[in-house]
């Protein structure tokens, strides 16, 4: 009856108060999770603004070195991976994974202030864990109508003022900055992913397990998206440019809201 009580009064203070407007979380990766829509805005709302980029000659090199990756490897290897398992599985094994980020949004909403938000990601952890079975669903979403508020410590240094420094490509997971690039070490010790051993479960706990799991929250992402990459390849003139501008005014959005 406790567990019961508890579960509802998350919920309750879940829905109350906040905005239903979702965030979602903008982890550097090769394929920007952006939707269609903001794709589109983006590309013919550019705005006039100079990105700092002293390592634009590193960058580009990288760009395609990523470009070529997702060619010849990932693009082949998420085609079968989607080939042999069925989209809604898919979907369940990145909602999955979505679920066991939750203390990193929990406590960058936490640091933020954005008290009523931490409590949506509470909540919605609560409800996707026990009635969701571990994560695979998001019945939080789909009948309780809680939106995701998701936050990282790049965001949170941006939130307080803290410029995004020079643009860098990250090897295989694609634009990145130097405030986001710092922002990944703090996150790291607020998931249930890591290369070592702690005081707490998680789900990983060696180097091979940490870089296996990854990889195949990785491929199942891509399965989910390649299509919005395609897109981005197709409307781009010069690639680095537009993956480069797309990324530092998602952020910006982000960090604003």
């Amino acid at each position: 009856m406790r567990v019961i009580f508890t579960l509802l009064s998350l919920v309750i203070f879940g829905l109350s108060g906040c905005s239903s407007k979702s965030v979602q979380e903008p982890n550097s990766v090769l394929i920007e999770q952006s939707d269609d829509d903001e794709l589109d805005s983006f590309s013919d709302e550019m705005e006039v603004k100079e990105i700092y980029d002293p390592l634009s000659g590193y960058n580009r090199i990288m760009t395609s070195f990523n470009d070529g990756a997702y060619e010849y490897v990932l693009k082949p290897v998420s085609t079968g991976y989607a080939n042999a398992l069925h989209k809604e599985i898919r979907i369940s094994i990145d909602n999955f994974f979505n679920n066991i980020y939750f203390p990193m949004s929990f406590v960058n909403n936490i640091l933020q202030g954005k008290f009523c938000y931490a409590g949506q990601e509470g909540a919605r952890f609560v409800v996707n864990t026990t009635v969701g079975i571990a994560g695979l669903f998001d019945p939080a979403k789909s009948y309780f109508e809680i939106e995701a508020h998701k936050e990282d410590f790049g965001q949170t240094l941006g939130f307080y003022g803290v410029g995004s420094g020079p643009h860098i490509v990250l090897p295989l997971l694609g634009p990145s900055n130097l405030r986001d690039l710092a922002g990944m070490y703090p996150d790291s010790f607020l998931t249930f992913i890591d290369y070592d051993e702690r005081s707490y479960w998680t789900l990983t706990d060696t180097p091979p397990e940490y870089i296996g799991a990854k990889s195949f929250e990785y491929i199942n992402y891509i399965s989910l998206n390649k299509e919005r990459y395609e897109k981005m390849r197709e409307d781009a003139v010069d690639l680095y440019p537009y993956l480069r501008d797309i990324y530092e005014q998602r952020r910006n959005k982000l960090i604003e809201e």
